[in-house]
């Protein structure tokens, strides 16, 4: 049963309308980038704001694993080697300092249910349920598969976000459940996607192009990071690659930004340096180069 890190209500920055955002944990590919690190891997982990803790030592005694030790200034360290992350240091910080990544699970069944229950909002204002990660498509099929379906037979608007690194099959299986994809391109050249995030996109690229074939609606969204894609000739490469394959897709650029890299420190992890979020004027000259290449339906964010 998928890991769930975070089930996020009254969205309104994944798909249309207010939206129920449900986040799985792991993901196959390792953006550099990435504003939610906690969502890469697949198992739980432990999140610690040592900065913040007064080291009262509540959470030396409660481990079990004895992974929690006081150093020799007094401060109170985790060693993450040893960490089950079984939550017994969550339960003891009253300061709330600690939590675990990914300690949801839900029958397909149930998470529907839950979901559900924003129905109203839904309804009332045009949105759904999208869900997210993490990769979502790099969970159990028949679980995805099912939820997707009772929500949209319920008459739930589903949106998948996904970076596409996924068996077709998997893919193909929740089409018929599925209102909206929105796919992320971080980079057309292969070489320079494959440096920062792990994998080529060589897949992904077929994954999308097979959506459109089979007339999914899709909303490309393009992480714009400086200095890695955000090039007058990268971008022009992908406007043009947007209008010679994706006719009809709508294209979302969204500036990178570097809110998520105090969940490194948490995680017990340095943040990637080098990146820098684009002016609002080189943004606007980006959307500007997509509307040469007539592709009208192009926002900054989203």
């Amino acid at each position: 049963m998928p890991l769930i890190f975070n089930i996020q209500r009254f969205s309104t920055h994944d798909g249309p309308g207010i939206r129920t955002t449900v986040f799985f944990k792991g993901c196959p590919l390792a953006c550099a980038w990435c504003h939610n690190p906690e969502s890469q891997a697949f198992e739980p982990e432990l999140m610690v704001d040592e900065e913040r803790c007064t080291g009262c030592g509540a959470c030396i005694s409660a481990c079990p694993a004895g992974a929690i030790v006081r150093a020799g200034d007094g401060s109170v360290t985790t060693d993450r080697s040893r960490c089950a992350a079984c939550g017994a240091c969550v339960d003891a910080c009253a300061d709330g300092l600690r939590e675990i990544a990914g300690d949801q699970q839900l029958p397909a069944s149930a998470l529907a249910r839950r979901l559900l229950a924003d129905r109203m909002f839904f309804e009332r204002s045009g949105g759904g349920v999208t869900l997210s990660g993490g990769e979502v498509l790099a969970q159990d099929g028949a679980y995805l598969e099912e939820l997707c379906r009772e929500l949209h037979d319920e008459g739930v608007h589903v949106a998948i976000d996904t970076c596409g690194q996924a068996p077709w099959e998997r893919i193909e299986r929740l089409l018929p459940h599925v209102d909206l994809w929105l796919y992320d391109m971080k980079a057309l050249d292969s070489d320079i996607h494959a440096r920062y995030t792990g994998h080529t996109n060589d897949l992904i690229l077929s994954n999308l192009e097979r959506l459109a074939q089979a007339g999914a609606r899709i909303n490309v969204r393009v992480p714009v990071v400086h200095p890695v894609n955000d090039g007058i000739e990268a971008m022009d490469a992908l406007a043009a690659y947007v209008t010679s394959r994706l006719a009809g897709a709508r294209v979302s650029l969204l500036p990178y930004h570097a809110t998520g890299n105090g969940k490194y420190r948490r995680l017990g992890r340095e943040a990637h340096s080098g990146f820098s979020t684009p002016t609002d004027e080189e943004m606007e000259r980006l959307r500007q180069l997509f509307i040469d290449r007539g592709i009208t339906d192009v926002e900054i964010g989203g």
